[in-house]
């Protein structure tokens, strides 16, 4: 291979792979987009067992497959232009060739907003990274004042593959909250999420444009005063948990924007992540644990 390769993945094919065509393992097996298959067709950057074959030949159980990409393959080549961390005080939940799952504390942000910014969970990330072939692409995000499991990307040839097991619901966050009152029982809030038409900033139920949102609930613990609720995305729009759980009557304790009139610390935690691990399509779950001042606010409110 004349061009320069800047990412080489190698999987070995499990002893209960089915027998299929090359194509089928990459696109319907492991997600992988049209154009990148495309690329690692046309180029001849994918091997089976050291040699180029036609991706409408077999493979098997056993098989070792090598895929090569040199960077124009992917739309956003330069997607992890963060500027790095130079000492990161990052706590890592998981972590393997291709990702991280990152335990994010609040009031730190997901990732620059603008050329140069610093301090983010991706500069972090971009900062442990260093001086490795490997960099930092954002998968997901979480809110300013929410903590918890979050996924970065170690190489943009996953991202797609992340994206669509998210979308398809494969992987999932879930997330605990303390909430204003008392909310019992389980259920699932199927309102639709759009902007506020009074400050398109933020979200709200029936706003502008509204998609369709789902959140599924689940009450741990109740009181007059306080509930420990975990919730589960279905979709994810932006800010649903909160918009959905203001709009139920029951706000998040702290909520900067939908509960204005609580003061303390906003009590959101992406305490599960469970994750698909890509190619090998392994289960995984991984948990966060939860802040020490959400659990000193647990026992405050008997909701321990």
């Amino acid at each position: 291979m004349s061009e320069t390769i800047r990412w080489h993945l190698t999987e070995t094919l499990p002893e209960d792979q089915i027998t299929c065509s090359l194509r089928d393992l990459l696109h319907q097996q492991w997600l992988l987009p049209d154009r990148l298959i495309h690329y690692l067709r046309r180029r001849q950057h994918v091997l089976v067992n050291g040699r180029y074959q036609p991706v409408n030949e077999p493979v098997a159980a056993g098989d070792r497959v090598e895929m090569f990409f040199v960077g124009d393959e992917v739309r956003t080549p330069a997607a992890n232009d963060y500027r790095p961390t130079e000492d990161p005080h990052l706590t890592v939940l998981f972590e393997n060739r291709d990702l991280l799952v990152v335990n994010k504390p609040q009031g730190q942000k997901s990732h620059p907003n603008e050329e140069g910014e610093t301090g983010t969970v991706m500069n972090d990330v971009a900062g442990y990274l260093a001086g490795s072939n490997d960099g930092a692409y954002m998968v997901h995000r979480l809110d300013l004042q929410t903590s918890g499991a979050m996924i970065v990307a170690k190489n943009p040839i996953v991202v797609p593959v992340l994206n669509r097991l998210i979308a398809d619901g494969r992987i999932h966050r879930e997330y605990v909250a303390v909430v204003e009152g008392r909310l019992e029982g389980t259920g699932c809030w199927d309102w639709p999420i759009g902007r506020d038409p009074e400050d398109p900033r933020w979200r709200a139920v029936n706003g502008l444009h509204a998609q369709p949102a789902r959140t599924y609930y689940r009450s741990l613990a109740a009181n007059d005063q306080r509930s420990l609720v975990q919730l589960r995305l279905a979709t994810g729009r932006t800010h649903q948990l909160r918009v959905h759980l203001a709009h139920s009557g029951h706000p998040i304790v702290g909520d900067p924007i939908y509960n204005r009139a609580s003061a303390e610390q906003m009590l959101l935690h992406g305490e599960c992540q469970r994750l698909v691990v890509p190619f090998t399509f392994q289960k995984l779950k991984i948990v966060a644990p939860r802040p020490t001042y959400f659990e000193k606010y647990l026992v405050k409110y008997k909701l321990s």
